[in-house]
């Protein structure tokens, strides 16, 4: 199954679509304690020139972040994950030309790094975790991911069961759809996203990347986001190389059950293969293009 070449995720100032290859979401996490690359990007120049870097290598998007998501990680303070984001955001301005996305749950961040010139909330609580989110969303017109999650990263990986993981979970993502059209926010801005890793087990997540395809009918962008995660650590081994190799497997994977955004930390390794697995046809036909 092929991305839906008419589909845009609308972002307010302008519109991403989706063509010959998925679009590459580049992370960069401002945090001490991030599972994979926590304190790397804490200085602000360093995190200024990640953000460029992955630019250069051919990110479409960076997404922000300042406060941990990983299992039994610790909650942070609006202050603090505002003072971690927003110097970093307010620096970008004027050097990137790619959007930036915010992943917060926290409405007053998202605000403030709208204001800032952030285009997307990136909200792994599917704009359940505040209430006031949503209206920040409605207001603002940017576009918005909204992510399943079990719990919260304090328990969300104590046992996690389902009955179906793959129904229950495309059952949830187009109920929180229905919840944003009935908001104010219109389908263009939405993008969905399973939640690999957020309250699921290693089979869990094996099962709903193998039926990536079953979401991409809901009228939604999908977004994978895998990167480094504990499934492909068990499966390859903890090396930076055998990570970034499982990961890059995953993401032509997904490309090519039709995934419109993946979201990794190793850039340029992934422009280059989706690239690669784009002009052998893997995707809409052979091309030389991006």
């Amino acid at each position: 199954m092929t991305p839906e070449p008419t589909l845009g995720w609308n972002l307010g100032r302008r519109t991403i679509t989706f063509q010959q290859r998925p679009r590459v979401m580049g992370i960069l996490n401002v945090t001490p304690d991030s599972f994979s690359d926590g304190g790397k990007h804490q200085n602000l120049s360093v995190a200024v020139d990640a953000a460029l870097q992955m630019q250069a290598d051919g990110a479409d998007i960076i997404d922000i972040g300042g406060e941990s998501t990983r299992p039994y990680s610790d909650p942070v303070g609006t202050q603090e994950e505002l003072d971690r984001v927003i110097p970093v955001i307010d620096a970008l301005l004027g050097k990137l030309t790619i959007p930036i996305s915010i992943d917060t749950s926290k409405s007053a961040v998202a605000q403030a790094a709208i204001d800032c010139g952030a285009e997307i909330i990136n909200d792994v609580t599917g704009l359940e975790g505040d209430p006031a989110m949503v209206d920040v969303a409605v207001r603002t017109k940017v576009g918005v991911c909204v992510m399943h999650m079990r719990g919260t990263p304090q328990t969300m990986q104590d046992a996690p069961q389902y009955a179906d993981v793959v129904d229950e979970i495309r059952s949830y993502l187009i109920e929180r759809k229905e919840f944003c059209l009935a908001s104010g926010i219109s389908l263009d801005r939405i993008c969905l996203d399973p939640g690999i890793g957020f309250g699921k087990t290693h089979e869990h997540n094996l099962d709903l990347l193998a039926a990536t395809g079953r979401f991409t009918d809901l009228g939604c962008p999908i977004l994978i986001g895998h990167s480094r995660k504990g499934f492909i650590r068990k499966l390859v081994g903890d090396s930076p190389a055998a990570t970034m190799a499982g990961t890059l497997a995953v993401s032509l994977a997904v490309a090519a059950a039709g995934a419109h955004i993946v979201r990794v930390h190793d850039v340029r390794e992934t422009v280059a293969g989706l690239r690669l697995f784009a002009a052998v046809g893997g995707l809409n036909g052979p091309t030389t293009g991006t």
